[in-house]
Parts: C-alpha cells; sequence; structure tokens
C-alpha cells in the first residue's frame, strides 16, 4: 500500500462512517476500484493494524465533535445518581449488546462477507436508501430515545455489520422512525458506536495479531490524519443533514452506486 492508496482508503473510512452510505461497503468498493483486494486484509497484519489506525481516527474525531456531551454524560456519572446522563449511558449499553453478541457468535460468518462481494454490498446499499426516504419523510418530535428504542436501534447497529447496510443510515433511520427527535437520534447513533470501536480495537490489541514489522508508518499516519479530518467534517456536516431532513440526497447516492455495483458484479 502506498501513500495515495492510504490518503483514499483514509478519506472514505472518515466520510462513510459518519455519512450514510456504508463505510465498510465502499471499503469493498474501494479494494475494487484500486484493483487490491488486499488493501485492508483481515488475516494480514499490517493490513489489521491499518483498519485499526483508521476505526480509532474515525472514533477520536466523534469525541472531539461531542466533546462537551460526553464531558457532561461523564460529570453526571460522577454524581452517582440515577440522572439523565447515567440513564443515557444505560440506554448505550443496551443498544450495544445486540452488535456484541454477533461480533462474538458469528465473526466467523460475518468475514466471509467481506471478500470483494459487490453484489450483496450493492443490494444492501439499496435497502440503506429505503431507509434514508422513510426517515427523512417522518414527523419532527422532541422525543427522547427510550430504552426499549435504544435496544430497537442496537439491533439495526447489528445487522448494519453487513457490507452495504450503512451504520448511521440504520440508525439513526431506525431511531427517528420510532418517534425520536431527529437531532437526538443522530447524536444518540453517532455516540452509540464509540464504546464498540474501542472495544473491537483493544480486542485486536489483545489478541497478539497486530504487527509493526516491516510497518511504514508515513502510510499509517497519513491514513489516520485523513480519516480523523474526513471525519470531522462528515460528523457535522451529517447532524445538521438530519436536522435539516435531507437524508434522500443520500438515498439517491446509494440507489446509484449500488445498482452500479450490482451490475458491475453481474458483468464480471
Amino acid at each position: 500500500m502506498d501513500i495515495i492508496d492510504s490518503i483514499v482508503l483514509g478519506i472514505i473510512q472518515g466520510l462513510t462512517e459518519f455519512l450514510p452510505v456504508s463505510s465498510s461497503g465502499h471499503i469493498e468498493l474501494g479494494k475494487v476500484i484500486l484493483q487490491n483486494d488486499h488493501l485492508v486484509p483481515k488475516d494480514d497484519q499490517n493490513g489489521l493494524l491499518f483498519t485499526v489506525v483508521l476505526h480509532f481516527a474515525t472514533a477520536l474525531s466523534t469525541i472531539v465533535v461531542f466533546r462537551k456531551d460526553i464531558l457532561d454524560i461523564i460529570k453526571g456519572i460522577l454524581k452517582f445518581e440515577w440522572n439523565e446522563d447515567l440513564q443515557f449511558l444505560s440506554k448505550i449499553i443496551i443498544s450495544m449488546i445486540p452488535a456484541v453478541i454477533v461480533g462474538l457468535f458469528f465473526e466467523e460468518e460475518l468475514e466471509q462477507l467481506f471478500s470483494g462481494n459487490i453484489l450483496l454490498v450493492g443490494c444492501m446499499l439499496i435497502v440503506t436508501a429505503a431507509l434514508l426516504f422513510l426517515a427523512d419523510r417522518a414527523k419532527d418530535t422532541n422525543k427522547k430515545v427510550s430504552f426499549s428504542n435504544a435496544f430497537v436501534i442496537g439491533v439495526s447497529q447489528a445487522i448494519a455489520m453487513l457490507p452495504g447496510i450503512s451504520r448511521s443510515g440504520a440508525t439513526i433511520s431506525t431511531s427517528v422512525l420510532l418517534g425520536n427527535d431527529k437531532t437526538k437520534a443522530a447524536r444518540f447513533s453517532f455516540l452509540m458506536v464509540v464504546p464498540l470501536i474501542f472495544g473491537k480495537i483493544a480486542k485486536d490489541v489483545l489478541s497478539g495479531d497486530l504487527s509493526n514489522e516491516g510497518v511504514d508508518f508515513t502510510v499509517l499516519g497519513v491514513g489516520f490524519i485523513a480519516a480523523f479530518v474526513s471525519g470531522l467534517f462528515a460528523c457535522t456536516w451529517m447532524i445538521s443533514l438530519v436536522k435539516k431532513s435531507k437524508l434522500s440526497y443520500f438515498a439517491f447516492y446509494c440507489i446509484v452506486v449500488g445498482i452500479i455495483a450490482i451490475i458491475f458484479s453481474i458483468l464480471n
């Protein structure tokens, strides 16, 4: 992997982690476009390290954007009261349960789907588009995410582990369709993934599969910066778009890319 590949994949990860177009699906498409199925391989130590670095960059960008919210939650928890902040944290934990179960018990089955299966990616992008169209047409409210809502949103997050299903698109759409305030839905969607990302990073680090042998740290650093900066932009922009009910634009994009991916898979 060279610096250009690193920048491209970093930008793809940073933008698509937050924009509702599926980061995993675009990474798979990126492999095909760059004609290299081993840019971010699951069974390669350097590839795994690169993946971890990109995910850390996007998690860090989320923390920067929501730094005030996170500090308020921490302060609320330290009061040791069943207040709104502790309740919010509890909802985040509940939302993590489905994805944790899928990650623990179906990891091998999921990894088999990440092998350049462009047909699957195309079909799932069209599913993402349908969710975005529905979400844009939902009525705006002032309702907060409830405990039961948190679990349902968590189920949608687990389903979004499929390449082509946008995690942010699925979770925000599910939350909005459940009648929650659009801004609160976006906030919950972005904050609920941070513990999962750090949990996955910790798992990869503790597995002993990571290695810095033969790693080009310039390539890693460039990829990190590209993912972090594009993540900051995408996260901030996405919050504004959800508030203004502009998700349909991404729905059209997902349909176009999905159809192209399906056609490409059939012709090849």
